[in-house]
């Protein structure tokens, strides 16, 4: 049975649930001050946003665009201590469109430069009880340099953002190895190799030259995900090819999970939340890698233990395909500390 020294993780991730205004829209009710907030419109086709703390307010990123940082006085125009403001910009606030946000907790600041590397990050924000961290750095354009993170563990995941230019977000998964990635933008499955075939270690991660993780003077974030028990798992299954799906044990109550198929092409990112729906199958979809509007299809269970594939779609679930996943939880199975509540099926 897992253990998790995280009694309440809706303090470090929690999902929140909004109807634009169209006007300015001051949020509360997430639990703590977010440092990243992903957004997306659940009612029509517009882009995913991201906001992160250590870039600041209004500039956003579009996971599922190749386009640049952008400014947007209308975006995310403030962190609050239990929430965010948000301006008019339709993507995460037109009036009267359900709106839905994922939020994780760092460092509640922007932090200081990490010098651990050979790139000395600009700031980095850190939350080490969670395993989360947010830098931003200028490239070197030297092939094996290192980019401290912060967190004293080693990274499962980590992702990586050029602001400057247009590059898709690329995604290191232990899972996969540190030969390949992934692209948040794209449905394929290895975008190449972006980490010196060099695995992170607790204080660095490793990068190529690549104008996607590393060009001489071109502006980067990257965000830094290491396992927690109880809290996080970054790691992968086998599809069977049948709506009986596969069984994936997280060991704690999934709050939110997202999905890629890593043997095929043409295969979308799968974003699901215990929030959208309430209910199992949980099928209120959204795909990391387009702006189309919440969908019900493709529906997995969320349980107390981790989830279920309930679907023979090939961005879920053909039969010898390999997947990995990003996860993080609603409550631990059962906490070591606190309440120590086992968890139940949604």
């Amino acid at each position: 049975m897992a253990y998790s020294s995280i009694s309440k993780p809706s303090l470090h991730f929690n999902t929140k649930l909004f109807t634009g205004t169209g006007s300015t829209n001051a949020q509360t009710g997430v639990g703590f001050q977010p440092d990243m907030v992903w957004f997306k419109n659940r009612s029509e086709p517009y882009s995913h946003q991201l906001y992160d703390v250590v870039r600041g307010v209004t500039k956003r990123i579009l996971p599922d665009l190749t386009t640049a940082e952008e400014t947007d006085a209308n975006g995310l125009t403030a962190f609050g201590t239990d929430g965010f403001t948000v301006g008019s910009n339709v993507g995460v606030n037109k009036s009267s469109n359900n709106i839905c946000s994922w939020n994780w907790k760092a460092g509640n600041s922007q932090g200081s430069s990490n010098t651990d590397g050979t790139i000395n990050t600009t700031y980095t924000s850190v939350n080490t009880a969670a395993g989360f961290s947010i830098s931003t750095f200028t490239g070197n354009g030297t092939n094996g340099a290192t980019i401290g993170h912060g967190l004293g563990v080693v990274p499962q995941t980590v992702w990586i953002k050029r602001l400057s230019n247009v590059d898709g977000l690329i995604a290191y998964h232990a899972s996969y190895g540190n030969n390949a990635s992934v692209k948040m933008d794209r449905e394929g499955a290895s975008e190449g190799n972006f980490w010196n075939s060099t695995t992170p270690t607790s204080s660095v991660v490793t990068v190529t030259n690549s104008t996607e993780n590393n060009t001489s003077g071109q502006t980067y974030v990257m965000y830094a995900f290491a396992e927690k028990k109880g809290y996080s798992k970054f790691g992968k299954y086998i599809g069977n090819g049948n709506a009986n799906g596969t069984l994936i044990y997280t060991g704690f109550k999934p709050a939110f999970i997202m999905i890629k198929n890593i043997s095929a092409g043409s295969t979308n990112w799968q974003m699901y939340d215990n929030k959208r729906d309430g209910f199992n199958p949980q099928n209120d979809l959204f795909r990391a890698n387009l702006d189309s509007a919440e969908a019900a299809v493709d529906p997995i269970d969320i349980l107390s233990n981790g989830f279920k594939i309930r679907h023979t779609a090939s961005s879920l679930n053909t039969s010898g395909n390999t997947y990995i996943y990003w996860t993080f939880a609603a409550e631990p199975l059962v906490a070591n500390v606190g309440a120590s509540i086992p968890a139940t099926a949604v």
